[in-house]
């Protein structure tokens, strides 16, 4: 964390390069010349001694060098010009080389809640990744974005007939995303200075982390919880511990609509040591208990579900439509005898 709070954020030049080499990679990809990564799901969220995990998918682009990857069942080595995909919740250590005459260095995305970070990475200590520069966007549709690495973590794997097809749209269309956001991306965090800043990046980064509190992040940001306090309410109209709640139950609301956890696992998830405690701040933001939430997304689906699937002017088709059939062959009338 405290090479996050070094960081700069990018400039002009990071980002013609970055746009530059996701321009190569969505060239390589529809040509079918990138090479992918994935590593096999494990039952999610264990630690594991020198490993971490994220509760979103990261992805990896190789700059130069290369990045020995470790995973609980596996380990591979993500080469230049290599893309990477990891799914969430799998526990993974990273250990980075150098090439010859190239320094290490690959462009990272990490997903928060209703933010998409993008950073450079290079060898801040021997074998180890850290942020070189990183920006965070607005992406307010970030669930397209994980819908599209949900896909390519889960079609890497099988073994349907259009499978590579599958994989080259959907990596095309993550690059392109990618791509656009940084063309046209802006993002809220990037206008706060200082403190304020590195307090959101933090929260963002480790809302999970149940420890985290004002008390925990003044400790980290060298300076007293008041005035961290203050001044965050100064810069932002918020208090601080609103702030951190309103980024925890955004992350639970995602878990909510995207997965099968139920209401203590997202809970625990979202960084709250206590269920019930969770279902009051919970109701409190959104006026609903998390359950009440579920069943109403619930209800909203299977509304959906009971529309007519065509329209017409004067009505509407609730069936798939009836095949038409080939109108019955005339029978064969047998010649008269000849005379």
């Amino acid at each position: 964390m405290p090479a996050l709070f070094a960081a700069k954020s990018l400039s002009h030049h990071n980002r013609a390069e970055m746009r530059l080499l996701l321009d190569q990679a969505i060239r390589q990809t529809e040509r079918g010349t990138s090479r992918l990564r994935v590593p096999r799901e494990v039952r999610p969220g264990q630690k594991l001694r020198g490993l971490h995990y994220h509760y979103r998918p990261e992805f990896f682009l190789q700059i130069a060098g290369r990045t020995d990857f470790k995973f609980p069942r596996e380990s591979f080595t993500l080469a230049a010009g290599e893309l990477c995909v990891i799914p969430p919740g799998v526990p993974h250590g990273e250990t980075v080389y150098p090439e010859e005459g190239r320094p290490f260095r690959n462009l990272v995305a990490g997903f928060y809640n209703n933010t998409l970070s993008l950073h450079f990475a290079c060898e801040a200590r021997p074998q180890k990744p850290d942020i070189e520069v990183i920006e965070f966007f607005d992406a307010p549709h970030l669930d397209v974005f994980l819908t599209l690495a949900t896909g390519l973590t889960h079609t890497y794997f099988t073994q349907e007939p259009a499978r590579d097809a599958v994989l080259r749209g959907l990596l095309a269309a993550l690059l392109g995303m990618f791509r656009n956001i940084v063309e046209t991306g802006t993002g809220n965090l990037n206008g706060d200075i200082g403190k304020v800043f590195q307090a959101k990046c933090l929260v963002r980064e480790q809302y999970a982390n149940p420890r985290l509190s004002v008390q925990e992040i003044a400790s980290l940001l060298g300076c007293s919880p008041d005035y961290l306090s203050h001044l965050f309410h100064v810069e932002t109209k918020e208090r601080l511990t609103h702030y951190i709640q309103r980024i925890r139950i955004d992350g639970a609301l995602v878990a909510l609509e995207t997965t099968s956890l139920n209401i203590s696992e997202i809970a625990y998830a979202s960084g709250f040591a206590d269920p019930a405690y969770f279902a009051r701040v919970f109701k409190q933001h959104k006026g609903l208990s998390p359950q009440e939430h579920r069943l109403h997304l619930d209800a909203q689906r299977h509304e959906l579900e009971a529309r007519p699937k065509t329209v017409y002017f004067d009505h509407s088709d609730y069936t798939h439509g009836v095949p038409r059939r080939e109108s019955a062959a005339p029978a064969h009338t047998p010649a008269p005898p000849a005379p």
